[in-house]
């Protein structure tokens, strides 16, 4: 088990009150799952779920840090910067470079925490949950659409990680 029985503290947030309050908790909840499946584990997270899939527990890091990157830096922020770790040339650069090296996985957790603390600041600092920015694929979005989508990204990948830290360790849990 990763906690035990009554000691989990990651859903305490608000079920009650404004809106933006409950949505940044429940992103900081889904935030701390991910670094939860990953505790512990140093080159282990890049061991890959079943073959021949690059599914990994580091990868689904890297995937996130360039997701969080993606929303708020580059379409809400209006910032012009790549994503980290995937590309046009390389689509699955996130899952294919995620190895063992230790480098890799210290540059890998960086990059998440940056984009993360990034995105944190850009929430608190804005006026109101209807601040847009454009995205290419979905057209105008808002801040308040931005923080669902990524709860929703989060909670999905969240579901593999619990698989792929299983497959690891036998590590289960919430």
């Amino acid at each position: 088990m990763f906690t035990a029985p009554g000691s989990e503290q990651r859903f305490s947030g608000p079920a009650t009150g404004d809106e933006r309050s409950m949505l940044v908790a429940m992103l900081d909840a889904q935030r701390a799952t991910l670094k939860l499946k990953c505790s512990g584990l140093g080159p282990e997270l890049a061991r890959r779920s079943v073959s021949p899939s690059s599914l990994s527990l580091l990868g689904l890091v890297r995937h996130l840090a360039d997701v969080e990157r993606r929303w708020f830096r580059a379409v809400l922020a209006g910032h012009e910067v790549e994503l980290r770790f995937s590309s046009a040339d390389a689509p699955e650069g996130d899952f294919d470079g995620a190895g063992p090296d230790p480098g890799v996985v210290a540059e890998s957790w960086a990059a998440w925490h940056a984009e993360v603390a990034f995105a944190d600041a850009f929430v608190a600092e804005a006026a109101h949950l209807d601040v847009e920015g454009h995205d290419a694929w979905r057209g105008t979005v808002s801040l308040r659409w931005v923080l669902v989508h990524m709860i929703e990204e989060y909670a999905r990948h969240n579901g593999h990680a619990d698989l792929i830290r299983e497959r690891i360790d036998g590590a289960v849990g919430v």
